[in-house]
């Protein structure tokens, strides 16, 4: 492991005179020397700057030289909160209990000062970025402010700098609590800076343009006593805190299942708040952040934010960047939904013109009739410019003809799951296009050999498979087919990466990593609940596993798509497998769900039943899970468990806390037991032996 080096956030002060007489101003700006890119965050070393900045204010406030101090961060970032890549070398808990200690000295430090202070807060606020803020006795808020969040329970940790003290004293339980366990739990939902100021976490909106002036002419009303901040009172009737903390356990319990302890502390943390003194309080957050730190939980969340963050930028197997080609125009076979949603982000990403068939005119029509209302959805909503709005309808157009593909660098279809389909879109295709462009598919299932086998140039051909909705999910599955030569699989990485997608390297076989996985899942669930255990027993089985019960899912991506997947994993790849006869039944009857009217109707019950506890269900579904990834890895359809892990993550929504999924299987000993083995080495995503 190689040892740790802090990028550090300074904190240079700046002396701003006031207007109109108000008096001195230090502004404190965290700054670590990178650009946006690199956002400001607090090591140890950057939490002992804050603290002797904060120590000399005390004293120059003390001295009558400054009247005020304003915190504020570098161009388009304010702070993201502690710097996690650290927390490797934490392999005691007195260690984190001390990173805990220095956290809450500094922020407390800056609460004590004997004059007002403010909080820019100019860009994206997580973590101990909020919490310096709320340290502040005023908050200024951007409105170009991205993302505003207290994401700590999504990793396995709590807000541990005063988060779980001040803001719920600030905006009450309820809403506090939103912002610290409903929407990191919700796949890690953020807040944009309107609405953290909505929920009373600002004092002002200020426009970016004239962001800073602003807030400096907003503080010194203040100060002048012109300016009056009105915030909701919060109550301190026990009742009502009672009711959002049960409220919140309640959701945790659906979302973990009791089996990630983070959620749970804070929310014992946010109920102490009514009553506590800080000091208390504050200590009460550090001994929580003492024990998280040396939970697996933790350690398997830092492992997935390392593989999102790192991993996916330098994918695993990816040829020689240096080999892609540039795409100037691409082809979308297909009108349809997902081709639409597609054209949309090939036009907003790449900028390049991009042509749409389909079989008729009416589907064409349609198909630039929905890219045009979204990119009006955008210019509505002030994401876009009227001549950025204007630039992006000109770059669609749609056609019955593919010759629009004469000149094209880059063909992807979005067609029915059908390879005689695919098959003949392809030859169509290659009989137009020059011999350089590359023939991505979209398919889910199908074998990217077999597809371009019948080609005259099979080697131009490559899976390029996004997952729904596509503008939100962020995975990209990169299949190169046996004969796909590096320049076209370098094309697709790069044009991948320009999509702003997590691109991983996938192995040509049936329904890749994502949908193989979700496959053997929802089949062996399907099958436990066909012989007989109740779905809910079922549901309590795997709750905290994936992001959403099996048979929500089946709503989500649709009873026939899910039918599809299931019966073309086990055509290909035999009888694990399981096919549902109570799906094919809802398929037949034209059902999108498992909650239609008139499903349970439609469902067979066994004539013998096998009742599995909630215990069993979760051994046998974890140990399918891992006898899947052992033969996934055996086979080469990925590179490593991290990639399984990514993928999943990724593409299927599974937790930060688990890791993904091995971590998991490892950490409940199911790997060993059904492969004989770990799938990663002790302390890569648990706490150090």
């Amino acid at each position: 492991m190689s040892e740790y080096t802090e990028v550090v956030t300074r904190t240079p002060v700046q002396d701003v005179q006031l207007p109109d007489g108000a008096g001195t101003l230090a502004l404190v700006t965290l700054d670590n020397g990178h650009d946006h890119t690199k956002p400001n965050t607090f090591g140890p070393q950057s939490i002992a700057g804050v603290a002797e900045t904060v120590a000399t204010l005390r004293q120059r406030a003390e001295a009558g030289e400054i009247q005020a101090v304003a915190i504020t961060g570098k161009p388009f970032v304010f702070a993201v909160g502690a710097d996690l890549t650290g927390v490797a070398g934490v392999t005691r808990r007195e260690q984190g209990l001390a990173t805990a200690q220095a956290g809450h000295a500094a922020f407390a430090a800056i609460m004590d000062l004997p004059v007002p202070t403010f909080a820019f807060v100019n860009g994206a606020a997580m973590g101990g970025g909020v919490e310096i803020a709320l340290a502040c006795d005023y908050r200024t808020m951007s409105a170009g402010v991205p993302a505003v969040a207290l994401p700590e329970t999504f990793l396995g940790l709590v807000p541990g700098w005063g988060g779980c003290y001040l803001l719920p004293r600030l905006i009450g339980p309820q809403n506090a609590l939103k912002v610290i366990v409903e929407n990191p739990l919700s796949q890690n939902r953020m807040f944009s800076g309107l609405q953290a100021a909505g929920l009373g976490m600002a004092d002002t909106v200020i426009a970016p343009v004239d962001f800073l002036e602003g807030s400096i002419r907003w503080a010194a009303g203040v100060i002048k006593g012109e300016i009056t901040v009105e915030r909701a009172p919060v109550t301190d009737d026990e009742s009502v805190w009672r009711e959002a903390c049960d409220a919140a356990r309640d959701l945790a319990d659906v979302k973990t299942a009791g089996k990630a302890p983070a959620p749970y502390r804070a929310i014992e943390l946010v109920e102490a708040a009514r009553t506590a003194e800080r000091e208390s309080a504050f200590a009460a957050e550090d001994e929580a952040l003492g024990d998280l730190l040396m939970t697996d939980e933790l350690r398997a969340g830092l492992y997935a934010f390392d593989l999102v963050q790192r991993r996916a930028k330098r994918p695993a197997g990816a040829p020689d960047k240096a080999l892609a080609r540039p795409v100037g125009k691409v082809g979308i076979v297909g009108a349809g939904l997902m081709a639409s949603q597609l054209a949309m982000l090939f036009i907003r990403a790449l900028k390049v013109p991009v042509v749409m068939t389909d079989l008729d005119q009416a589907r064409v029509d349609k198909g630039v009739a929905y890219v045009h209302a979204e990119i009006e959805k955008s210019l509505e909503k002030g994401k876009i410019s009227q001549d950025k709005a204007n630039q992006l309808r000109g770059l669609v157009t749609g056609s019955t003809s593919k010759d629009g593909f004469a000149d094209a660098d880059f063909v992807i279809e979005a067609v029915f799951e059908e390879m005689s389909v695919k098959k003949t879109v392809w030859a169509e295709v290659e009989a137009i296009v020059s011999p350089e462009c590359v023939l991505a598919s979209n398919t889910s299932s199908l074998s990217i050999t077999e597809m371009a086998s019948e080609l005259e140039h099979p080697e131009r051909v490559v899976g390029f498979h996004f997952f729904n909705p596509v503008a939100v999910m962020p995975l990209l599955e990169i299949i190169p087919g046996e004969q796909t030569d590096d320049a076209i699989l370098a094309t697709a990485f790069a044009t991948g990466k320009a999509l702003k997608k997590t691109c991983i390297r996938v192995g040509d076989s049936p329904s890749f990593i994502v949908n193989r996985l979700l496959g053997r899942f929802m089949g062996e669930f399907s099958k436990i609940v066909d012989e007989g255990t109740p779905v809910e027993v079922a549901n309590e089985g795997i709750a905290g596993l994936a992001p959403m019960p099996p048979q929500v899912l089946v709503g989500l991506v649709g009873p026939a798509i899910a039918l599809h997947n299931s019966q073309t994993l086990r055509r290909e790849l035999g009888e694990r497998f399981y096919v549902s006869p109570n799906l094919e039944r809802l398929v037949e009857a034209g059902k999108t769900g498992y909650d239609d009217e008139g499903v349970a109707e439609l469902v067979e019950q066994p004539v013998s039943a096998e009742q599995l506890t909630a215990a069993q269900v979760r051994e046998q579904i974890l140990g399918v899970l891992a006898e899947e990834i052992a033969m996934m890895l055996r086979d080469g359809v990925a590179q490593a468990p991290m990639d399984i892990d990514l993928a999943m993550i990724t593409g299927a929504g599974f937790q930060f806390w688990n890791g993904g999924l091995t971590p998991l299987l490892d950490r409940e000993g199911v790997s060993e037991k059904v492969t004989g083995q770990r799938f990663l080495p002790p302390g890569a995503a648990s706490v150090p032996a």
